[in-house]
């Protein structure tokens, strides 16, 4: 009806401005939030969650302690819900929706493994899920509930309402495969710790935090494995989940050194109300053998610079750091490429130059230059609107053009040969220019000046 009819009826009914993208963003969070039970969560449509709890139930108890316990917090935090527990996706659904609540007074309904069809019998066909007009065609032909379509032909309601009630009927009752597509992917190491009573002291965060840290680290010892990644995920007694994450540049199980990582960012942790159960998990692991003993009996070397860049990458983000190795040009602005710090560079495959500035600029820049004819260092040059007066100058550095590229561009202008120098100047700068084309060379334009580098 329309809201004003509605308030006709009912004069304290309370109302608020619908905001779908809202109620989705918020199912997301509590999606998240429920992987303290299950690490397979998946959204349901707009207004439901589905958690693949096998193997996970024992962890709170059992099943009836497991749905207490999902009823109790989402009691807490105001959200009303309708649980069950089944051998399918599709059970569980039904009997969520249109179950009636135990007799008992638990929290859920629990069809225990094998009952599946026992419970699902006496409820109505609506909870197959299926769509308003197959509901209504069942209806009119006497078909109430569910457990009245064991009996009939497959092929007479296939006939009739084609394959969509017998496919939701067999998922349902696990005759047939049903997909979810989790909001992440499981890790296959995992470790948790259970609080009694919510925790908040810093004390207490960084303890739990490294005792689940030196689990995962024996963990992947047993399984001769390393870890590039670790999500340490806090639980919060008042809703919602805060999830830090730090990287390594190589696959490792140091635990020191992961604690190191993880210091700077539990610093930075708002446990709020407190914390009901953190969860560690290595999302990416690779091989890893174990360390050789040396001969002499000393400790291995520490990879010092791979750590450095670790501490660095979590502390200014992943992009922001990054190694250098060479390129196949010797054009200076393609002679190098970015690489993650963890991957490892042969210094015998730098190319041997004069000295370079540690500064490139992005686009080298125009300037205005007085030079002596043909191809001496220029004696001043003019750059952003300030004039500069050489006083010393090395070079000429020849880098010709690369020729194959204008063969692969026909319509390309050719490039052409650059002469590099190194000026100092009067204040004391140095500073990296180079002339572009030979004043003796065959083409139309001539030479220009540009600057490429400071040092």
């Amino acid at each position: 009806m329309t809201l004003a009819d509605a308030r006709a009826v009912a004069p304290s009914l309370r109302t608020a401005p619908a905001d779908p993208a809202a109620d989705a963003e918020a199912l997301a969070v509590l999606a998240r939030w429920a992987g303290r039970y299950s690490p397979w969560t998946a959204l349901d449509g707009s207004d439901g969650l589905i958690l693949e709890s096998t193997g996970c139930d024992h962890l709170f108890g059992g099943e009836t302690a497991m749905l207490d316990d999902m009823a109790k917090r989402f009691g807490g935090a105001g959200i009303t819900v309708r649980l069950a527990l089944a051998d399918t996706p599709g059970a569980a659904w039904a009997l969520a929706r249109f179950g009636d609540r135990p007799a008992d007074g638990g929290a859920g309904i629990i069809a225990p493994p094998g009952g599946t069809m026992v419970r699902l019998a006496a409820l109505p066909v609506a909870a197959l899920r299926l769509d308003a007009e197959t509901v209504e065609g069942l209806r009119r032909l006497g078909l109430h509930r569910i457990g009245e379509l064991y009996r009939l032909p497959r092929e007479s309601l296939g006939r009739r309402f084609g394959t969509e009630v017998m496919r939701r009927l067999d998922r349902a009752l696990g005759r047939a495969g049903e997909p979810i597509s989790p909001l992440l992917p499981s890790p296959e190491f995992r470790v948790r710790a259970d609080f009694g009573e919510p925790i908040g002291a810093a004390g207490d965060i960084a303890r739990t935090a490294g005792r689940l840290i030196a689990r995962m680290a024996e963990w992947l010892a047993k399984e001769r494995r390393g870890a590039r990644r670790l999500d340490l995920a806090a639980y919060l007694a008042g809703g919602g989940v805060s999830v830090l994450t730090v990287g390594c540049a190589r696959a490792m199980r140091d635990a020191g050194h992961w604690e190191r990582l993880f210091a700077e960012k539990l610093a930075e942790l708002d446990p709020g109300f407190g914390i009901d159960a953190m969860i560690l998990a290595a999302p990416r692991t690779e091989p890893l053998a174990a360390a050789e003993p040396r001969l002499d009996r000393r400790a291995a070397p520490v990879d010092g610079l791979g750590r450095l860049a670790d501490r660095l990458a979590n502390r200014l983000g992943a992009g922001s750091v990054a190694m250098l190795r060479p390129g196949d040009s010797h054009l200076p602005e393609r002679a190098e490429r970015r690489v993650a710090p963890g991957v490892r560079i042969r210094a015998e495959g730098w190319p041997r130059t004069p000295p370079r500035p540690a500064r490139l600029l992005t686009e080298p820049e125009p300037v205005e230059a007085v030079a002596g004819l043909p191809d001496l260092p220029p004696r001043r040059f003019r750059w952003r609107r300030v004039t500069h007066r050489v006083v010393a100058a090395e070079g000429p550095e020849r880098i010709a053009p690369e020729w194959w590229r204008d063969m692969r561009s026909p319509g390309r202008e050719p490039a052409a040969t650059r002469d590099y120098y190194r000026v100092d100047c009067a204040d004391g700068r140095r500073f990296w220019l180079y002339r572009e084309g030979l004043y003796d060379a065959p083409v139309a334009r001539p030479p220009r000046w540009f600057l490429h580098g400071l040092f």
